[in-house]
């Protein structure tokens, strides 16, 4: 398979998803993008080299953590090695020259229409209907030329598909972000390393599984603790093949190959029936 010559990142949804913002965010606005239908099909096209790297959203302050993305990190074994957050803001965006007053409908994610509850309270005419994908829907409404309809997405969307904001920030918290992993292959990870300064933290990332006794956990987390490394975040998943067990997604501050973490990360394999560190990388603001 010819490899790509250039920088490519690969993303879930239309152009113009939040996850476009977060692909700017971490190599800058001239970065090339390739949208993909599934999250699945991104996390297949850089394992089989059709891009240089994806971003994929890995938890919502409000709607909470993307499964399934936690779980493709176990499958597809790809490197995390930078992260960012975006502040989620919802604009409802219409085909040029529609006036709100005509708006009936309004298309987007459900996540999304969720997120403008108040919104849609104050606002009883207009009926919400779910669509796959927030710039998709502007994309859509701005095709068919609908002129009682808008959607909800970002203004990179409408940006790119020349449509106009009606209502801008119409989101009912505005504590809404996302953060986004980036991913690449071991290889180009290898060759092609973060750049960070001596002040940089570091965060690090890892899935493992235990022996379902009693205090299996706790043990296990104790590894940590007795380190005073600081733990970020934990997430269980099911763990296939094995009713009611589970696999223990875990950040910690602090790079793997740190002496502390070097001895935390022993202890814990000393405790897990499976670990795997899925990226070491620098915190995201």
């Amino acid at each position: 398979m010819k490899r790509p010559t250039r920088e490519i990142l690969a993303f879930q949804g239309e152009r113009g998803a939040f996850s476009e913002e977060a692909a700017r965010k971490l190599l800058g606005q001239g970065v090339a993008v390739l949208p993909c239908q599934r999250f699945e099909d991104l996390f297949r096209g850089l394992k089989d080299g059709r891009v240089t790297g994806a971003v994929v959203p890995i938890e919502n302050t409000l709607a909470g953590s993307v499964h399934e993305n936690y779980d493709h990190l176990v499958n597809f074994e790809l490197p995390i090695v930078a992260e960012t957050s975006v502040r989620i803001v919802h604009n409802l965006i219409a085909p040029k020259g529609v006036r709100f007053s005509k708006i009936r409908r309004v298309f987007s994610h459900p996540v999304a229409l969720n997120q403008c509850l108040d919104f849609f309270a104050a606002n009883p005419q207009v009926e919400r209907i779910p669509f796959y994908d927030t710039a998709g829907s502007v994309k859509m409404v701005t095709e068919e030329g609908l002129t009682d309809a808008a959607a909800i997405a970002s203004a990179v969307a409408a940006e790119i598909y020349g449509a106009q904001i009606l209502r801008r920030s119409i989101e009912s918290d505005r504590q809404n972000f996302t953060r986004f992993f980036l991913l690449r292959t071991p290889e180009y990870a290898r060759r092609h390393p973060v750049p960070a300064s001596a002040q940089t933290q570091w965060k690090t990332s890892l899935v493992f599984s235990t022996r379902n006794v009693p205090g299996a956990l706790f043990r296990a987390l104790s590894a940590f603790a007795l380190r005073d490394l600081n733990l970020m975040k934990i997430e269980s998943r099911p763990l296939r093949g094995k009713p009611w067990e589970y696999l223990f997604y875990l950040d910690f501050l602090g790079r793997a190959d740190s002496p502390v973490a070097v001895n935390a990360l022993r202890h814990l394999q000393e405790l897990a029936d499976f670990l795997r560190v899925l990226g070491c990388y620098p915190k995201g603001a």
